[in-house]
């Protein structure tokens, strides 16, 4: 099997189905098993950008240490350490502090 190169894949092109404008910088999940954050507004039946590469300090809840796994909460938009209900964001890089956390997505 021959594999045609299509793009490094810091970004992925995301078709927004949602019904409504995903803000820049807002997390989006990627169906169950990942997360990313979207580079730009992205308007409804539209398609822009979302990363799925780098460190981002998100809002959080609860403790977090540091290399603990990260899930992202949609009813609460926010990260935390509980799995259950949520969707896989990524990896802390540094223990959370100031309801915030550093992590790393998953990719």
């Amino acid at each position: 099997m021959r594999a045609e190169f299509y793009q490094k894949g810091v970004s992925i092109d995301y078709k927004n189905t949602s019904g409504a404008t995903i803000a820049a910088n807002t997390i989006v999940a990627l169906g169950t098993t990942r997360c990313g954050v979207a580079g730009t507004d992205i308007p409804n039946n539209s398609v822009g950008s979302v990363f799925v590469e780098g460190v981002w300090i998100v809002p959080s809840t609860g403790a977090i240490a540091l290399g603990a796994a990260v899930y992202y909460d949609a009813s609460t938009e926010k990260a935390t350490a509980t799995a259950t209900s949520t969707v896989p964001l990524g990896w802390a890089v540094a223990a959370a502090e100031n309801d915030t956390v550093k992590i790393k997505l998953l990719g």
